[in-house]
């Protein structure tokens, strides 16, 4: 099984979305849901290699989908999955992550 760490980035970004969710919502559905996120990204050690490879933004970058509108950008090496970013509601991940 993989570790799964989170790039100072990706957890800016978390925190981001929690803020982002809370303005428009309330609290508890801004930690449901980025609790949701995390978790999300933790079950990567399990399965690393899934989502999307997109070597043509990066080498070694893959992408997954999550409910739609968060896209989760993530490495993957012999032990660790690190998560790079977390990109909600289709902001230009690829540009970022260039």
């Amino acid at each position: 099984m993989h570790r799964v760490v989170f790039a100072p980035e990706a957890n800016q970004q978390l925190v981001e979305l929690y803020r982002y969710v809370a303005l428009r919502g309330s609290a508890a559905v801004a930690t449901s849901f980025t609790n949701a996120v995390v978790e999300y990204c933790e079950r990567l050690s399990r399965f690393p290699r899934r989502g999307t490879k997109r070597d043509d933004i990066r080498p070694g970058l893959r992408t997954v989908g999550f409910r739609r509108r968060v896209t989760i950008a993530f490495t993957v090496d012999d032990t660790t999955v690190t998560i790079l970013g977390v990109f909600y509601g289709g902001r230009d991940f690829e540009n970022s992550l260039r």
